[in-house]
């Protein structure tokens, strides 16, 4: 649809349900594209729970770790325009209750991982205040550590994520993510000034254009290809995912953005965030098509 209309009906062409949340979308991606992954978070413990939960072992995600709240299940509605632009409408419900406690990182959790991902600590306002103490157990755990920005409704911003970044080895950010975080327009100045904050590597997510990798002193862009777009919804969690994903089966980061921007534009032709994601080699597939 185009823009909302108060006090009218306005037909549409399609309305589809389907399961999301930084978390689950991203953990759905790595494990579609092979990744082992184990899920900590909180659901309500109600029938949209038990199929987010459905949908996520379904591609082999563990989700022993994920609880459940008598707080509903977190819901958002999301109004797509013709060109794929957003505008979200957000229910937290049980994300209110998560992470009131620190989570322990015991050696039988933390068995046979090698990374550690936060995605979007701004959806979590019970984490907010130990994250970055999270982070550092992480760390101490053995872990590599990235953490993706996401929207902060409260506007608490750099406050609260920036004595995480002195615990993460990589970062993940939108344009307007971190111009708020910043202050800074330019995508160059705000990735070298949340450097300075601590983290070691900072991808931006540049939309339409692809992405930009600014890994010590070095910056490199990758353009995006070039699709229709249906939907951009879940397509930065589907990044991420594509991105660590790579990562882990030793790709670098830069054949690992080639990769991630890939799963993001097969993702962004399909509605839904995650309806658009194929296998790691389906995708390698794609993606040699394209560069042909």
């Amino acid at each position: 649809m185009d823009d909302v209309a108060w006090g009218r009906t306005v037909w549409v062409d399609s309305i589809e349900e389907d399961f999301g949340g930084n978390g689950a979308n991203t953990s759905y991606a790595l494990a579609k594209l092979g990744a082992s992954v184990r899920l900590m978070g909180t659901l309500g413990d109600d029938e949209a729970g038990d199929r987010v939960l459905a949908r996520l072992r379904s591609v082999g995600v563990d989700v022993a770790q994920v609880r459940r709240s008598t707080l509903p299940t977190p819901t958002t509605i999301v109004l797509v325009s013709p060109n794929g632009a957003r505008s979200l409408l957000h229910r937290p419900g049980a994300s209110r209750e998560a992470f009131s406690e620190p989570p322990e990182l015991t050696a039988d959790l933390t068995a046979g991982c090698k990374w550690f991902h936060l995605a979007n600590v701004f959806a979590l306002p019970a984490l907010r205040p130990h994250a970055s103490g999270l982070l550092a157990k992480a760390r101490e755990a053995g872990l590599s550590v990235s953490v993706d920005t996401g929207w902060d409704a409260r506007g608490e911003w750099i406050k609260v994520l920036g004595p995480c970044l002195a615990h993460a080895d990589l970062l993940f950010v939108n344009e307007d993510e971190a111009r708020e975080l910043t202050g800074l327009s330019h995508p160059i100045e705000a990735a070298r000034a949340l450097q300075q904050h601590g983290v070691k590597s900072v991808v931006v997510k540049l939309g339409a254009a692809g992405c930009a990798l600014f890994l010590g002193d070095e910056s490199i862009a990758c353009p995006a290809f070039q699709v229709p777009v249906a939907d951009t919804t879940g397509a930065g969690d589907s990044f991420v995912g594509a991105f660590l994903a790579a990562l882990l089966r030793g790709l670098s980061y830069a054949d690992a953005a080639v990769f991630a921007n890939a799963v993001g534009a097969l993702s962004v032709q399909k509605l839904g965030g995650t309806a658009g994601l194929v296998s790691f080699d389906a995708t390698l597939e794609w993606l040699k098509s394209q560069q042909k």
